[in-house]
């Protein structure tokens, strides 16, 4: 895939939601400067196949809607905004993030010095930024299909005024 269409999609729900013709994505952050959401053939691979910019956003959620994204479509995003680790403020597009809503990941991560936002061992510790790219050592989140087919099986049939709803927790 190496171009893909895009519509504006929806703030709501948050995360990738599969909506039966296409996937919306939506991503919440107060203080980015733009948000890029990146698709990925397989859990092991080392650079994306597109980089879509998510140029809509509404009430500080960023949303961006594929018409031609399936399940099981792997992605992450890259945002970039300020650098000011003093402000507790780390955006590092070069980074690719898990999707915080998401439903599933495949991939494990490789631990190495690029999967800090910041230069590991550098005179000034945590607050010199790491360009280097760490797609290659990250999970991917995962698209899913959220319905769950219920087959043969139906209500029970029991008024709502005749039943006691409980709550019981095991240990």
């Amino acid at each position: 895939m190496t171009s893909v269409k895009t519509w504006l999609g929806y703030p709501y729900p948050l995360g990738a939601t599969w909506l039966g013709n296409g996937v919306n994505f939506a991503l919440f952050s107060e203080t980015a400067a733009s948000v890029e959401l990146c698709l990925f053939d397989n859990a092991e691979a080392t650079e994306e196949n597109i980089r879509i910019p998510v140029t809509e956003h509404t009430d500080q959620v960023w949303h961006v809607f594929l018409p031609e994204v399936r399940p099981g479509q792997l992605y992450g995003f890259r945002v970039s905004g300020p650098y000011n680790p003093e402000r507790g403020l780390r955006f590092n597009s070069s980074k690719l993030l898990l999707d915080p809503y998401a439903k599933a990941i495949a991939g494990e991560v490789n631990w190495a010095d690029e999967m800090f936002g910041y230069v590991v061992g550098g005179e000034e510790e945590d607050l010199t930024q790491d360009f280097r790219d760490d797609a290659w050592g990250v999970p991917k989140s995962v698209v899913i299909d959220n319905a769950f087919d219920w087959g043969d099986e139906k209500r029970p049939g029991i008024p709502l005024h005749t039943s006691v709803i409980y709550e019981v927790h095991a240990k």
